[in-house]
């Protein structure tokens, strides 16, 4: 997978890559991840990559021009299967679009700023919206970087155990049930005699009750789905 940013803060973004997971799944060669800076692409002497908005009204806007050009730069080389917008209107991440996403070849992420993007910039090039909550944040790298992490985990080969990823909370809208290691007993706190065993099926069901059981208590709105 190739994954392709787009930001005004290349430098707030590159920490998280340099770091555990990630680090390792782009020093394998799992993973290629590119940052380009908005303000290479711009034409003036200021390097300005945003401007009031039409109609009057508090904020900036990224003016379309320079994205238009970062974009159109990047496809030139390559086909790209989504171009994705960091935005807080978008679609709120979940478990089920990381899995998707992760499935693709090559994508471009976005990062918006200010009170957002001319809207043909959205209307042109941009074929998934993404939120990470519902809340504002100064930029859309903090939120890239989650994207990021949430998508990379996935890649075959990134986790040690290929069968982790798929266990984790949210996969078949399921929160993850209790989980223990040793010591066996600790501050009179004893782990369940079912994990103790060694009987693989009597395991299994006690982890899917406890999952149930859990979203039921917690996350009751999962359970709908």
């Amino acid at each position: 997978m190739r994954i392709d940013i787009i930001t005004v803060l290349p430098e707030l973004l590159k920490s998280p890559f340099e770091a555990s997971i990630l680090k390792r799944a782009i020093e394998a060669n799992l993973v290629e991840v590119h940052f380009h800076n908005l303000r290479d692409y711009t034409t003036d002497n200021y390097k300005s990559i945003d401007d009031t908005q039409f109609g009057g009204g508090a904020g900036m806007v990224m003016m379309v021009e320079p994205i238009d050009k970062c974009i159109s730069k990047l496809k030139e080389t390559r086909n790209y299967d989504e171009v994705i917008y960091m935005t807080p209107d978008g679609e709120t991440l979940n478990q089920s679009i990381a899995n998707q996403v992760s499935l693709k070849e090559n994508i471009i992420i976005l990062c918006g700023h200010y009170k957002g993007v001319d809207q043909r910039v959205r209307d042109l090039f941009i074929t998934k919206e993404i939120s990470i909550g519902d809340y504002v944040l100064s930029g859309g790298e903090l939120g890239a970087a989650v994207l990021c992490d949430a998508v990379i985990r996935l890649i075959p080969g990134v986790l040690g155990n290929e069968t982790s990823a798929l266990t984790d909370s949210f996969q078949d809208n399921l929160l993850a049930p209790p989980i223990y290691t040793k010591p066996r007993i600790y501050k009179g706190l004893e782990v369940p005699e079912v994990l103790l065993s060694g009987h693989a099926a009597n395991i299994e069901r006690w982890r899917e009750d406890q999952a149930y059981q859990r979203t039921k208590d917690r996350r009751p709105d999962l359970l709908d789905k």
